[in-house]
């Protein structure tokens, strides 16, 4: 490696350090502020740090306490991985890159195999998929745009889903400026799917961030009926607007939650969307940093989070009306329990099959997904059989 990415690359390591911050916001900061680094010193930079960070645990085994990040980044590169995974003297969840008590929820929620399996691909680049916009576009146009430029594919569940197996700057294409598409995964696509909505509906996405979701599922209304985007960070919804306009979304509009309007939503909607916030455990591909940010307070102080949250949501849904409860997370204390608890406390039933999805190479992230209803009172207490 010449000096002048080693120069960056342990001044932006050491940033992060300073920093509470994601690493993916680290970077992007860095970035800006450091325009002589070319596309290939940031993507090798970016690259190289993402790996250290997921492996963490086991380069602090093989370096003394408290060193720096160039024995750090010395030790990262003379490590076979997969060997070490074999090592059963080294400690499991060291093995696996992960903190002790995150590593045991995820083996407790899925089993050992599976559990192994989810950790070994939360360490390796996920997978970078599209969404086409069908409000402008169709998936076929733009796979046969891209065929003679980029490696395409569609993606195998997502019927509006489009996998680049190169990454590419998104930003700068025409087609993404138009709205004809959004970065989004395969896994969120298909959650967004789940809204059965329909044209002259009223829906809600009471924790809409920057409108990935509801931009999924819009084009089902045909731009008849009304979209309310709600979330308690006003910065972001200053993004979702942009998204919106973008996608050419006319019948959206985001509500505030100073705004008078959303005391009027109450009880009116006929779907409302909780995409809750959560652990990220299903992310960790694009966010390792956060596993070593988990503790089982910060999971409990989640849950409770994840219940009120809800219990506002489901005050929007009207007589006959649907919620889905969706998270990122792979761990049934965020998942399967809540819903338990959704069920007993609300007279709640599921409609149709949950969905789950886990990390896997070359696949979406892991997402956590169910439709629920009311349900009538005879009902009301079954178990969650199919979860």
């Amino acid at each position: 490696m010449d000096t002048f990415r080693q120069h960056h690359l342990f001044a932006l390591l050491d940033y992060y350090d300073s920093e509470t911050l994601p690493i993916d916001l680290v970077i992007s900061r860095y970035f800006k502020l450091h325009r002589s680094l070319g596309s290939k010193d940031r993507a090798f930079i970016a690259e190289n740090i993402y790996g250290m960070i997921r492996w963490l645990s086991l380069i602090e085994l093989f370096c003394e306490a408290n060193s720096s990040w160039e024995k750090k980044w010395e030790t990262y590169q003379n490590l076979d991985f997969s060997t070490l995974a074999e090592q059963t003297s080294i400690p499991e969840w060291v093995r696996y890159g992960f903190p002790e008590e995150l590593y045991n929820l995820i083996v407790a929620s899925h089993g050992v195999e599976l559990g192994r399996a989810i950790c070994t691909a939360s360490n390796y680049p996920a997978p970078t998929t599209v969404r086409v916009n069908l409000l402008k576009t169709t998936r076929a146009y733009l796979l046969e745009k891209w065929a003679t430029d980029y490696q395409v594919s569609p993606c195998s569940l997502s019927a509006t889903g489009i996998i680049f197996h190169k990454k590419i700057n998104f930003f700068g294409l025409e087609e993404f400026k138009q709205g004809l598409f959004e970065v989004q995964d395969e896994g969120s696509q298909l959650i967004g799917e789940l809204m059965d909505v329909a044209p002259g509906q009223q829906v809600l996405d009471y924790c809409s961030g920057s409108g990935g979701k509801t931009l999924a599922f819009a084009h089902k209304m045909e731009c008849r009926g009304q979209l309310y985007l709600h979330d308690i960070r006003s910065n972001i919804l200053q993004e979702c607007k942009k998204r919106l306009r973008r996608a050419g979304i006319q019948n959206a509009q985001v509500v505030y939650p100073s705004d008078a309007k959303l005391k009027k939503l109450k009880k009116q909607m006929d779907w409302v969307l909780a995409d809750v916030p959560c652990s990220g455990t299903g992310t960790l591909r694009r966010n390792p940093d956060m596993k070593w940010k988990f503790d089982l307070e910060m999971l409990k102080r989640l849950q409770g989070e994840q219940r009120t949250i809800f219990e506002k949501a489901l005050s929007y849904m009207k007589p006959g009306g649907h919620i889905v409860y969706a998270t990122c997370s792979l761990l049934q204390e965020e998942n399967e329990k809540q819903i338990e608890h959704f069920l007993k406390t609300y007279q709640l039933e599921i409609v149709g099959n949950v969905f789950k999805s886990v990390p896997k190479e070359g696949q979406m992230d892991g997402f956590f997904a169910a439709v629920l209803k009311r349900a009538p009172l005879s009902s009301a207490l079954n178990p969650v059989s199919d979860l």
